[in-house]
Parts: C-alpha cells; sequence; structure tokens
C-alpha cells in the first residue's frame, strides 16, 4: 500500500514515538541484554559508570534511528501486514522523509557519544551504523534477515569489549555467536506471526525458509545458543563459576517453554513467546551479574 501525500500531515509526539518504538520497549530490551553481558564480562563486573551510560544511551538511539529507517523502507509494505499496518508511515501520518530526519539526528547524536570512547570502539561503532541501515533491506533478497538482525543487535558486544578493553578477544566473538542463536530463534518466532502475510506480499523471513519445520529450527537455534554460552561460561577469561550456569538452567527453561506456545504456530502465541524472549535475556544478565559480582569466587 502506498502512502498518499494528497492530504496534510499532521503528526503527533505519539506518532513520533512508535516511528522510534519507544512505546513498545521490547526490541530496545532484546538489544540491551547482549550488550550488558558483554560489558559486565569485559570489565570482570561492573564497567565504568561513563562507559555504562555512553553504551545504554547509543543502544536507546541507534535502535531508535534503526525503526524509523525500517520504516521509511517498508512504507510501501507496512500497510499490507496486519502487525504493522497501523505504523505512522503506513498510516500517512508522517512523511517518509521526516523518518530520514529523524533517523539521521539520533545517530549523530549516537556519534558524539562514541567518539568519547577509544578509535577501536569508533570504527566498531562505524560498521554497527552500517549494519543497522542496512538490515531491512536484508528481507527482500535473502530468506535469513534474521541471520543479519542477530549482527546487527549483537554488534554492541565486540564493541563493549574494544571500549573496556581496548580489544575484542575470542570470549567476545564466541558470544557474539551465541547472540545470533538467540536472535535468530526469537526473530523466527515474530516472523511466524507474519508468515501468512509475508508470503502474500513476497517478502522473506526464516519462517518461510523452515516452512513446517520452523519449531525444529528454533529448537535447533535455542540449544545452540545456550550451548555456546555454556562455551562461553567455561572459557577461562570468562571469570564464571556455578552461579551462572543455574541460571543458563532457568534459560533452558524458558526455551522448552517457548517451544510449547509456539508448536501450534497459533500467531497471538507465537507473539507471546517472541515477547517473553525478554526474560531469557534477563535471565543471562542475571547469571552474569550475580557470579562477577556475587557469587562464589574461585
Amino acid at each position: 500500500m502506498s502512502v498518499s501525500t494528497s492530504q496534510p500531515v499532521r503528526a503527533t509526539f505519539r506518532d513520533y514515538l512508535q516511528l522510534t518504538r519507544l512505546n513498545k520497549p521490547i526490541g530496545l530490551l532484546l538489544l540491551l541484554w547482549p550488550t550488558w553481558w558483554a560489558l559486565l564480562l569485559a570489565a570482570q563486573g561492573l564497567p565504568q559508570p561513563k562507559i555504562a551510560l555512553i553504551f545504554t544511551a547509543g543502544v536507546v538511539l541507534m535502535r531508535s534511528a534503526g525503526c524509523a529507517i525500517n520504516d521509511y523502507f517498508d512504507r510501501d509494505i507496512d500497510g499490507a501486514v496486519e502487525r504493522t499496518a497501523n505504523r505512522p508511515i503506513a498510516q500517512g501520518r508522517i512523511p517518509p522523509s521526516h523518518a530520514l530526519w529523524v533517523a539521521a539526528v539520533l545517530s549523530l547524536i549516537s556519534l558524539l557519544l562514541v567518539l568519547q570512547l577509544n578509535r577501536l570502539t569508533i570504527q566498531l561503532a562505524i560498521i554497527a551504523a552500517a549494519l543497522a541501515a542496512t538490515y531491512p533491506l536484508f528481507k527482500r533478497f535473502t530468506y535469513l534477515p534474521q541471520a543479519y538482525l542477530g549482527v546487527a543487535f549483537g554488534w554492541g558486544i565486540p564493541m563493549a569489549f574494544a571500549a573496556v578493553q581496548g580489544t575484542v578477544p575470542a570470549i567476545a566473538w564466541l558470544l557474539l555467536l551465541a547472540n545470533i542463536f538467540w536472535t535468530v530463534a526469537y526473530d523466527t518466532q515474530y516472523a511466524m506471526v507474519d508468515r501468512a502475510d509475508d508470503l502474500t506480499i513476497g517478502v522473506r523471513s526464516t519462517a518461510i525458509l523452515f516452512g513446517q519445520d520452523d519449531c525444529r529450527a528454533v529448537a535447533i537455534l535455542q540449544v545452540s545458543a545456550l550451548v555456546t554460552l555454556l562455551l562461553v561460561g567455561l572459557h577461562p577469561d570468562s571469570g564464571l563459576n556455578g552461579l551462572f550456569y543455574l541460571f543458563l538452567t532457568g534459560a533452558a527453561g524458558l526455551s522448552i517453554y517457548f517451544q510449547r506456545l509456539i508448536k501450534d504456530r497459533d500467531r497471538q502465541r507465537c507473539l507471546q513467546a517472541f515477547l517473553r524472549n525478554n526474560w531469557w535475556g534477563a535471565l543471562i544478565f542475571a547469571g552474569i551479574f550475580l557470579d562477577l559480582l556475587g557469587g562464589p569466587q574461585p
């Protein structure tokens, strides 16, 4: 559905909140959790307040910018999808050009923040900006946009290690891999909500790629994420002990619960599974936080 420009546009503050998804913080939390995991592991405890604040603010700004860019690229698609039909650009409440201005301003503020960090972090931030800007294009020519999202959502991990340690060690890439597995799993659950609409309009996703094997594929991805996080915990540079594994076990239990939610492929239950991945990320964060700051030391 194309956006009509024949009527005057009267955007409200609420429309811009919707454009940047600040009215729906689930995506923000799913982006913050792995960044906070990395900050804790890189610092072996609490990072410097300045670094923590820059990364937290940067995640908020760049996620909001990415959402604005996404809606700009999807302005002729969102209206045909039940879940996104009421987005402000699709409804004509915000001109498409405004989304680009919003993204540019938010990205500039984020750049000013990251310029306070070291050179390696700045270089990685440039890659992060490119990932955020190009992600919306991938569902047009590949069935694996969720994998690209996993890299984009996890790029704060090597950036966090670079900011804290001045380098990106092997454990950072292992943690990024775990996040990619987790992201593809939960975003496939999300894509299962839109599958019927996506098939109609020609948008691609892992939910379409996996077809009837979607639940099995999500299970494999969940197990892969858990096993990779186990390897992170066992890595000699992690500093993690028994408490982390207790919370990792809790995340495994949640993964089983998610399988029960999606097994019938009901749209609402698949959406519930996606939303409750916030708990999964929070459990991993709690395990790392409590292990490094309050758990028994070797």
